[in-house]
């Protein structure tokens, strides 16, 4: 994968919470408060002990790739890219999705794009009671002069204007918070979605527990990923504590390691009735709580806070975020 703008989050939010976690015979496990919740390495690492679908038209691709990124990405990039040597090797050489989408150049559109019944193209209608965006969220920046390009999945959202997008074959947003996912989602004219919502439109028209069955089948949902606080840190001990702080786990580097986040909607069987996808696992998912709350778990977990749908984490305020967090959003069904 081409590595984006490398840049630290910063931020004034206090690290994850701990929680006791235990170890099998093969993996060291350390839970992080729900949020990257089961970091796993292999046992004998430096780790040490456990601390704890209608075909959707891309609405990038009316974006040129030269007018979006501009010459300063070009230096930004060359500038960064040694933090990212060694990581995700077999991605290195090769094109990301959004380069496909951006190379036919400018295709014009508006947006929001037109009502597909009672909810816009880009989201599934939930027993035409409200919309749900199809995949998770992706960003593009909203520039001083009206004018947008595509915005890094791995950079920190401080600073910039964002509005989300649901889109197929892109890697979703990470290292956001609620906060800014619910202004995100209102600049798409669009709404973050409420719990009850979230896990209705999870859990499929058939109310499964992992929406594609009541049972977790291995392979079905981007949930059995690697730990890349486990090998970004592979030369450090991690069991203590304040190891695990802000600038730590929003590195932009995490969600580059190759094993861990997974473009949306590769895992074509991680869906339901209602042609929704990765609503478990791949990136936390922000809900509308004013006091913090993310369902679904990520790519390293999704039972330690309830299977799949049920899994809820309350352990952080609106304002926190990590590599694991993300968000897809919701909006009222057309009068």
């Amino acid at each position: 994968m081409t590595p984006q703008t490398a840049r630290l989050v910063l931020g004034l939010v206090a690290p994850a919470v701990f929680a006791v976690g235990s170890a099998g015979s093969l993996l060291v496990g350390v839970a992080v408060g729900g949020c990257a919740s089961e970091e796993t390495a292999q046992a004998g690492s430096v780790l040490g002990p456990p601390t704890v679908e209608a075909e959707l038209a891309p609405t990038v691709s009316r974006y040129s790739k030269e007018e979006s990124l501009g010459a300063g990405y070009t230096k930004t990039l060359a500038a960064t890219s040694g933090v990212f040597a060694g990581l995700g090797a077999s991605h290195a050489g090769a094109a990301t999705t959004l380069d496909s989408l951006l190379a036919a150049g400018n295709q014009g559109g508006a947006w929001p794009l037109e009502n597909n019944g009672l909810c816009p193209p880009d989201m599934a209608s939930i027993d035409d009671r409200f919309c749900v965006d199809r995949y998770e969220a992706s960003l593009v920046e909203v520039l001083a002069d009206g004018t947008e390009r595509p915005f890094s999945p791995y950079e920190s959202v401080q600073g910039h204007t964002v509005r989300a997008i649901s889109e197929a074959g892109v890697y979703p947003q990470g290292y956001i918070s609620e906060v800014q996912a619910i202004q995100a989602c209102s600049l798409s004219g669009k709404r973050l979605c409420r719990a009850k919502e979230w896990r209705k439109a999870c859990m499929g028209p058939e109310h499964k527990t992992y929406g594609y069955a009541d049972k977790s089948e291995p392979g079905k949902c981007n949930d059995h990923g690697r730990s890349p606080m486990g090998v970004l840190f592979a030369n450090e001990n991690l069991a203590p504590r304040q190891k695990w702080d802000w600038e730590r786990m929003n590195r932009p580097e995490l969600n580059q390691i190759e094993g861990t986040l997974a473009p949306t909607g590769e895992h074509d069987g991680c869906t339901n009735g209602y042609g929704v996808y990765d609503m478990v696992g791949n990136l936390h998912e922000w809900v509308d709580d004013p006091n913090g709350t993310f369902q679904g778990g990520y790519y390293q977990d999704t039972t330690i806070n309830g299977e799949g749908c049920q899994y809820v984490t309350m352990a952080h305020e609106a304002r926190y975020h990590d590599y694991s967090t993300g968000f897809r959003c919701c909006a009222d069904v057309a009068p």
